[in-house]
């Protein structure tokens, strides 16, 4: 669409136009029933197909096992953060974590209120740059769970495996879900926020099996609970009727493209496209480690804050919104997730060689 700028945001962050322009006619007019999707009960026929069908089409397109729960929860993945070690821990009994960013570090401090907790690795002394390979780290052998963060937003890192241990993976995918695909076979519990790759705020789906319902301690509170969501069919209380909605929309929009094959294919090409310009230059530096470099969300620096305090200006003047990095590493992040078309990247190259053109 000519007047839509190009979204480099982390999140809430770019969707597939036809996504939402079906959506907001959704708002108004749903089904052809006089009334808006958000103004429909959720315990309504209509809306209960909607949850069903968003629910097949995750089941589907990720492959998800028939002993996994999939539910809808609100609170965004930082109550996951909480509600993991709540589930799944208790007195006397231990979570090892993989320290790699900001996610990570909050949620091992959450973990902390409710059982033991061994950092298996962290990667703080060199600012999150990597991850770390199979071999850099052991679990303890009584660690009821290894938790991990897929992809970290912030500084631009990402697992291109998955950890293979003994206890059970237990991962926050938020900022990569439907990226790719991954065999669920050695985890326990994984949870996405929907907002960087999924559909709008509002809605985090835990993939949970079935068999750890029953590990909860008795004096959880009934709302968090992951039972409590799985036995209602996340209906508990009112959930996020829209976020599903737009989740189920964007599934079936990724479902006509050719699925996790071709998304997969897709997000290679556009990210190896910008490493490959920051890498050809010595303007810009990236901050992750090459082994570990995010194809979701592109770090990097230039030779000043100021400059790229200016180049966040420039491109953001031409139609380049959200490059400006997090604080805690600066310079810039171009987050470049299923929805974000090869186009932005190109152009977005474009501008980088253009304005070292005039400042490098």
């Amino acid at each position: 669409m000519p007047d839509r700028i190009f979204n480099f945001s982390a999140g809430p962050a770019v969707l597939p136009v036809e996504v939402l322009e079906q959506a907001a006619r959704d708002i108004v007019n749903f089904n052809g029933k006089g009334i808006g999707l958000i103004e429909m009960s959720h315990r309504s026929k209509d809306f209960i197909a909607v949850a069903e069908e968003t629910e097949s089409l995750l089941r589907e397109i990720l492959g998800v096992p028939e002993n996994f729960k999939v539910l809808f929860l609100q609170g965004g993945a930082s109550l996951q953060f909480a509600m993991v070690p709540m589930n799944l821990l208790g007195s006397g009994k231990k979570g090892a974590y993989l320290n790699t960013g900001t996610w990570s570090k909050k949620a091992i401090k959450e973990a902390k209120l409710f059982g033991d907790v061994q950092v298996a690795y962290t990667s703080e002394e060199s600012n999150f740059n990597h991850v770390p390979a199979r071999g850099d780290y052991k679990v303890d052998a009584d660690a009821e769970y290894l938790y991990f963060v897929s992809n970290n937003t912030i500084f631009g890192t990402q697992f291109q495996s998955m950890p293979q241990v003994e206890p059970m993976l237990v991962c926050d995918m938020s900022s990569d879900i439907l990226s790719r695909p991954f065999d669920f076979s050695p985890f326990g519990l994984a949870f996405a926020g929907a907002q960087k790759n999924m559909g709008p705020a509002g809605c985090t789906v835990v993939f949970i099996r079935e068999d750890l319902l029953d590990r909860t301690p008795t004096n959880v509170a009934t709302m968090l609970k992951y039972k409590t969501h799985a036995d209602a069919g996340s209906m508990f209380n009112t959930p996020p009727c829209f976020s599903i909605h737009v989740i189920g929309l964007v599934l079936k929009w990724l479902k006509k493209l050719g699925g996790l094959t071709a998304i997969t294919e897709m997000n290679r090409d556009k990210a190896a496209l910008l490493y490959h310009a920051i890498d050809a230059s010595d303007f810009y530096r990236g901050h992750a480690q090459p082994a570990s470099r995010s194809n979701m969300n592109v770090t990097f620096n230039l030779p000043t804050p100021e400059l790229e305090a200016q180049f966040v200006k420039e491109a953001t003047a031409q139609g380049l919104d959200g490059l400006k990095g997090h604080r805690s590493v600066g310079g810039c992040r171009a987050s470049i997730y299923n929805a974000f078309p090869r186009q932005g990247v190109e152009k977005l190259i474009g501008f980088m060689q253009e304005f070292e053109k005039r400042h490098g």
